[in-house]
């Protein structure tokens, strides 16, 4: 079963999930970089041309199949929750951690990050507590363990999340 990280906008999914990946010898894919692929061009540039409503569209046959194919690490975008298919898929397909990350401490992280389409608005750290407030019981409701992300290094970080997959018997074998 492979393993999927969800989380807002920078708490650490493609960073922690690539090493993750190197640590259990397991292919790593972005689920944004899968997206950007199969699109062709930039998510900022696809969700300025086309909306949010689309994108999510692709973002879900994306996923549905990621999450059907090979085991793997995969890192989602942040809104990936959103929908209820992706939710389910992403719970009964793959073992799931949240890297829950508080507003204020991905403000810190991404206030001069210029690539995330919904984080340039005139109050980013207001879009990052609104986001949280909604997102925060969806990505509760598909994690099977949520781990604080806080200040522990990347590697720290993936040393809980190997102990978490032996505890509860989900490590995949290598």
């Amino acid at each position: 079963m492979s393993i999927s990280l969800v989380g807002l906008p920078g708490s650490g999914k493609t960073t922690v999930g690539r090493q993750l990946a190197r640590r259990l010898r397991l292919p790593f894919v972005d689920s944004d970089h899968a997206i950007e692929s199969r699109l062709g061009c930039s998510i900022r540039e696809f969700f300025d041309r086309e909306g949010e409503a689309r994108f999510r569209d692709i973002e879900q046959e994306v996923l549905d199949t990621l999450t059907q194919g090979a085991i793997s690490v995969i890192s989602t975008g942040g809104g990936a929750v959103l929908r209820p298919e992706n939710r389910v898929h992403l719970h009964d397909r793959s073992h799931v951690v949240y890297l829950k990350s508080t507003p204020e401490e991905l403000f810190r992280r991404l206030r001069h990050d210029v690539s995330r389409p919904l984080l340039q608005v005139a109050d980013p750290l207001a879009r990052m507590r609104d986001l949280f407030s909604v997102r925060d019981p969806l990505y509760r409701e598909t994690a099977h363990f949520v781990l604080e992300t806080g200040r522990p290094s990347v590697a720290t970080l993936v040393n809980m999340v190997v102990m978490q997959l032996e505890l509860s018997g989900h490590l995949p074998a290598a």
